[in-house]
């Protein structure tokens, strides 16, 4: 897989780690973060629903910065994890969630939402009379998993706790790394991820468009392949695991 060269999107702590992960695999890369992960200030809302969380049947984080937030919230109002099931998208958020105590469940093939849709867990978990479910998220985003937690009879509600802003960079800054670099990749990690990529790539989108575009989800592909990316691969998740396997389905590049 030495003939990637790949353009990072992720924010800066996560491209990092990523990385490194490539970097042991021999893959180079670059990272342009794209996305700022702001919290929300918190209100009275957020804090009567983290006050009562014991009352939903399961409680679904779906990123990383949701779990860190929804963590320092637990704190203020819950010395003692409170007796609701747990689910993630992945593992890597699983781990944040589980280092705090609480019992996660995950899918052990993928980490998008459809994995988790079928995770019998989760389906256990809402098999029950007038089942209300939590969702902790960004803002936007996961629509997909509501739309079906619904359709299987669930009442679903969101917990916003951030938002992804896109980091200021002079017009020229993503044509110009990926030429100067030399990369024949892209990744992005989310829907609003690439949003901010085409949103930055302006007058260049034609040409960035050509190359190969990684992305965790069928949703994300849909966008992708809406905008005009003529060749989109889909990773079946967010994790550097999900990204490696595609690297190595899919031809690598002729440098």
């Amino acid at each position: 897989m030495t003939g990637w060269r790949l353009l990072l999107t992720r924010p800066a702590d996560e491209s990092a780690a990523l990385s490194g992960v490539l970097a042991g695999q021999g893959i180079f890369s670059s990272s342009l973060p794209l996305l700022d992960i702001v919290p929300i200030p918190v209100s009275d809302t957020m804090r009567e629903v983290i006050r009562n969380v014991a009352r939903y049947c399961a409680v679904i984080v779906v990123s990383k910065p949701a779990a860190r937030i929804g963590i320092d919230l637990l704190d203020g109002f819950w010395p003692q994890s409170p007796s609701t099931k747990w689910f993630s998208v992945g593992a890597a958020t699983a781990q944040i969630l589980e280092g705090h105590g609480l019992d996660v469940s995950f899918p052990a093939e993928g980490d998008d939402s459809e994995a988790l849709l079928e995770l019998a867990a989760l389906r256990e978990a809402i098999a029950r009379p007038d089942p209300r479910v939590l969702i902790l998220r960004g803002e936007g985003g996961r629509e997909l998993l509501a739309e079906r937690l619904r359709a299987l009879g669930a009442r679903v509600e969101y917990l916003e706790l951030y938002r992804r802003d896109l980091p200021h960079y002079p017009p020229a800054a993503l044509p110009g790394r990926i030429e100067a670099e030399r990369l024949n990749g892209l990744v992005v990690s989310s829907g609003q991820g690439f949003e901010h990529l085409h949103q930055l790539a302006g007058d260049a989108w034609p040409r960035l468009a050509r190359l190969p575009l990684f992305v965790p989800s069928p949703r994300v592909a849909e966008l992708a392949r809406a905008a005009g990316a003529q060749t989109v691969v889909d990773c079946r998740g967010a994790s550097a695991a999900a990204l490696l396997t595609a690297l190595r389905e899919h031809p690598e590049p002729v440098l």
